[in-house]
């Protein structure tokens, strides 16, 4: 860990307040355009693209964040912070003036290159400045910058979209990016920047190959033509799997003990949980008839709880690391067996609510002792780097699940497959990886 640490008090209060800012933009602008999306699809006749607009905002959303990793390694904070925010209202802007689905997809593409720099930097910025005694405390803080924006973004968007246009839920986010780069950029002029010897040659061709592969991968497993399935199958792991190994710390893959299985747990603790939290909403529409605010309501409470569980990890800093991650494992495990039952039209949506914010409550005891432990294994002029491979982890483990999860979806839509057969395949998934997991939590120790 390095020891550069703004002189003043003024800077770390300047510095968190803008980092949860950043991140509120990042969790905003994410939840706001999935409420919209499907008017200005509908608008600009956009139905074809509209998976494609998804997409292409999580794969833009890798390389950015293992470029900004990079940046930040070999050029200080500040600069790659600023050209993120900078990438990020163009991406606002184009999407706001879009006549086409084309030019929304190609605003998405930016705004997800802009957005992915975020997570790493931050990871970075709070490993140097902070000391690691009061680095949880910060890391417990940004997560939570998601709570607010995932309860209000629906309702700002939702009103935005019906009462003046759909536009203003892209444009008018540009005034609060202005707002956190005036908090933000000053503060970080004092952040040194770690010399290093060892910079190697870049990571972003990796980037874009591991972006492609996963890319092929997710429209491989969704297609309905098995030879096209088949093939982009195999191209996406041709590219991607070389790529994840270039990019990624030794032995991943495996899980092997150290930060190798810190990253590999966060990517499986990530796919655990969305492949459930992404398909409840679903169970509750179409298989309970609920409105769009109850489909919301029945996951706000995992979101709550989850920034709980950030907070009482904080508390539990004398809690050995491979402790509390199975802990988090063994929650999310449990909330998913017991929320199974929401496939059956007749069981209560409350009940649900309920058993769903365990997970949210053992993901927070998970996220931020793994986060910091992350962190204590970057070597000077490393920081970015590590924070690229913590949130390239999370990233995956999303893409991977949602993929998988989108398929099930699709093979239900066009078949005789009942819905909730294909969700209850998407749970038991969700339980296997969640076990493995657990096991593999066994290998994430602190750095010695």
């Amino acid at each position: 860990m390095t020891d550069s640490f703004p002189a003043t008090g003024v800077h770390r209060r300047a510095l968190a307040v803008g980092l949860v800012m950043a991140t509120s933009l990042v969790a905003f602008e994410t939840t706001a355009l999935l409420t919209a999306l499907p008017t200005v699809s509908d608008e600009l006749n956009g139905d074809a693209l509209y998976g494609a607009t998804l997409a292409a905002y999580m794969l833009a959303n890798i390389i950015g964040l293992v470029t900004v990793g990079e940046q930040v390694d070999r050029r200080g904070p500040r600069l790659p912070f600023l050209t993120c925010l900078t990438i990020f209202s163009i991406g606002l802007v184009v999407a706001g003036v879009a006549t086409s689905m084309w030019i929304v997809l190609i605003g998405r593409v930016l705004q997800g290159a802009g957005a992915g720099g975020v997570a790493p930097l931050a990871y970075a910025v709070i490993n140097r400045v902070w000391p690691s005694e009061r680095q949880p405390r910060i890391f417990a803080w940004v997560s939570a910058a998601w709570i607010l924006p995932s309860l209000v973004a629906p309702l700002v968007a939702g009103w935005l979209t019906s009462e003046v246009s759909w536009r203003w839920v892209f444009v008018g986010m540009l005034p609060l990016v202005a707002v956190t780069a005036l908090v933000t950029a000053p503060a970080m002029t004092d952040i040194a920047t770690v010399s290093r010897t060892d910079r190697g040659p870049t990571r972003i061709v990796p980037a874009i190959r591991l972006s492609a592969g996963v890319g092929a991968l997710v429209a491989g497993v969704q297609n309905a033509r098995w030879w096209l399935a088949i093939s982009l199958v195999v191209i996406g792991l041709a590219l991607a799997v070389p790529a994840y190994r270039r990019l990624m710390p030794p032995g991943s893959l495996r899980a092997r003990r150290g930060l190798s299985a810190i990253v590999a747990t966060r990517t499986m603790a990530t796919a655990a949980f969305l492949g459930v939290d992404s398909f409840v909403p679903l169970a509750a529409d179409r298989i309970h008839g609920s409105s769009a605010t109850v489909q919301g309501f029945v996951i706000i409470g995992a979101a709550l709880t989850w920034s709980l569980g950030s907070w009482l990890a904080t508390k539990r800093t004398h809690v050995a690391l491979r402790r509390s991650a199975g802990l988090g494992f063994g929650l999310i495990v449990i909330a998913v067996v017991a929320t199974i039952p929401v496939l059956d039209a007749d069981w209560p949506l409350v009940v649900t609510f309920l058993t769903w914010s365990i997970a949210g409550l053992g993901m927070g005891l998970f996220f931020v002792p793994t986060s910091v432990a992350a962190m204590e294994y970057a070597e000077p002029g490393h920081d970015g780097t590590i924070g690229g491979q913590i949130n390239l982890a999370d990233s995956l483990g999303f893409a991977l699940m949602g993929g998988i999860g989108g398929a099930t979806v699709a093979v239900a839509d066009r078949t005789d497959w009942p819905l909730a057969d294909a969700l209850f395949t998407n749970f038991a998934i969700a339980i296997a990886i969640g076990v493995l997991g657990f096991v593999a939590s066994r290998g994430v120790t602190r750095a010695s």
